[in-house]
């Protein structure tokens, strides 16, 4: 059975993939997620002082969590610390970025933020107090990141949100030749309205084409088209 391990993006968690877990089950692959470190609601045992969140115990979160065999798929921010999670320890089996950042080596995933052509998420994201992590504006969220999704999953991922620390993302990254021997794939979102849609096609326009899949739907397939998700993963698993 196919080892997937599923890892969530910015101010989400791993109860983002709620209903997507059962539709990939029913397709015989084997799904587990992880909470990267960071604040959660309710708090959690390690990293609720966003000034000590790194790369390096991001990236380190996410290779303790895999294994040789494991698909690791990564959701918007999440582009980072899975590539760099494939450069260290033994070789994964593959990567998909779902409506992810794919790193260029020497920037930070806020610098690739900045280069995209246009910048959705200005006025729609709020600093904390003390600056170190931010939040999405909860009046804008439902529209930026749920637009086609059910009102009870609205609600639902609206009381789960959380700050995100800064510092992992405003941190260059380096990538050597293990991630560019690593298998990968791209799910691109159609209409997400959080990393522009020809944006993500650009991170991908020199991959072969049989590697880039299209979803036509928000930032957050996982809510919006579960199953339709899952069979998009499992053609891909089948491939990598």
């Amino acid at each position: 059975m196919t080892d997937l391990l599923l890892v969530h993006g910015s101010c989400h968690g791993s109860w983002c993939w709620r209903d997507v877990l059962p539709q990939l089950e029913a397709r015989g692959i084997n799904a587990r997620t992880i909470d990267l470190p960071g604040p959660r609601i309710g708090g959690n045992a390690r990293g609720c002082d966003p000034v000590a969140v790194t790369l390096e115990e991001t990236v380190a979160a996410v290779r303790d969590a895999a294994r040789s065999e494991t698909i690791v798929v990564g959701h918007s921010w999440a582009g980072y610390p899975i590539s760099a999670a494939a450069d260290i320890g033994p070789p994964l089996r593959g990567l998909i970025y779902l409506c992810a950042y794919v790193p260029r080596n020497g920037l930070s995933m806020i610098d690739m933020r900045k280069r995209g052509p246009s910048q959705p998420l200005i006025g729609k994201v709020l600093k904390t107090a003390d600056g170190q992590s931010y939040c999405f504006d909860p009046e804008a969220a439902p529209d930026l990141l749920y637009h086609d999704c059910p009102r009870s999953v609205v609600d639902y991922a609206l009381s789960r949100l959380a700050p995100q620390p800064i510092r992992p993302q405003d941190t260059p990254v380096k990538l050597g030749p293990q991630w560019a021997a690593t298998p990968k794939a791209y799910i691109r979102c159609t209409q997400d309205r959080v990393i522009p849609p020809e944006y993500q096609a650009e991170m991908v326009a020199d991959w072969p084409t049989d590697r880039v899949k299209n979803l036509d739907t928000s930032h957050s397939p996982f809510f919006a088209a579960p199953d339709q998700l899952a069979t998009v993963m499992a053609t891909i698993v089948k491939d990598l």
